[in-house]
């Protein structure tokens, strides 16, 4: 079965570069945490190094939300330590010139040689035998919540990926299944640890909304007096505009001639 939102993420057994040694990592084994796992097409090319950093410079920030960040592409364990110790300087992950006691790469990289986890989530390029760069983020209970897939040219947002599994966190489902007996909304179990869901361009601090029709109505009445409190700006902007009209006439009302200007 296909990676599919609200289902179980696809299960994975694979050897990984961790720390600069190999390791056996097992998505289970990450049960109760979240995770976000991140495809990329291949070491030793271009944008994929500046995403793999990224994500690693991120590790505190995603380790302080209880959440493991696991990257992954169909190279072999052997390449992925070669990348990893090659100086950054020459598109490797290796420590930074302009600092050598910088550590190593921290963010785990997982072979997928065979090329099935990457079909298993649906971002295998057959033909070519590389993923694209899909980005998965899954709950403490291995359901998948979100995927994104990128073509090969444009990199990932590790800031919007932080928003989204803080968004994730926000409106928790304790179960995803009916028959738990909570209010379902859009198939989900919304009895979560606030109760609450996430509005389009929700960030950490602001407001959710109450998934019952009368919290919506709450977050919609406040929502709309703000946009007619701009809406009102609006109009006085329009009003300088017809002000700006009326100085483009003369004192008869007959518009005034421009100057030619070739």
């Amino acid at each position: 079965m296909p990676a599919l939102v609200q289902r179980p993420a696809p299960a994975f057994k694979s050897q990984a570069v961790v720390n600069g040694g190999f390791e056996e990592v097992e998505l289970s084994q990450y049960l109760g945490k979240w995770v976000v796992l991140f495809f990329y097409p291949m070491d030793f090319t271009f944008v994929c190094p500046t995403e793999i950093l990224a994500f690693n410079d991120a590790l505190p920030e995603f380790a302080a939300l209880d959440t493991v960040v696991l990257g992954i592409s169909t190279d072999s364990i052997y390449t992925h330590l070669a990348w990893t110790t090659t100086p950054r300087s020459a598109g490797g992950l290796g420590p930074s010139p302009k600092d050598p006691s910088s550590s190593t790469l921290k963010l785990p990289l997982v072979a997928d040689k065979s090329m099935s986890i990457a079909r298993s989530y649906g971002v295998l390029l057959e033909d070519e035998g590389i993923a694209l760069r899909g980005l998965f983020i899954i709950d403490p209970k291995g359901v998948l919540r979100q995927m994104t897939v990128n073509d090969l040219p444009v990199g990932r947002s590790v800031d919007e990926t932080v928003r989204l599994v803080k968004a994730f966190q926000f409106t928790v489902s304790v179960n995803v299944f009916l028959s738990r007996g909570g209010m379902v909304v859009d198939g989900m179990d919304v009895q979560d640890k606030y109760g609450e869901v996430c509005p389009a361009n929700w960030q950490e601090g602001s407001k959710g909304m109450k998934a019952d029709p009368k919290g919506s109505k709450e977050y919609f009445a406040a929502a709309n007096t703000n946009s007619t409190n701009g809406h009102t700006n609006g109009v006085n902007g329009t009003s300088n505009g017809t002000n700006g009209h009326a100085n483009g006439m003369d004192v008869d009302g007959h518009a005034k001639k421009r100057a030619r200007v070739d």
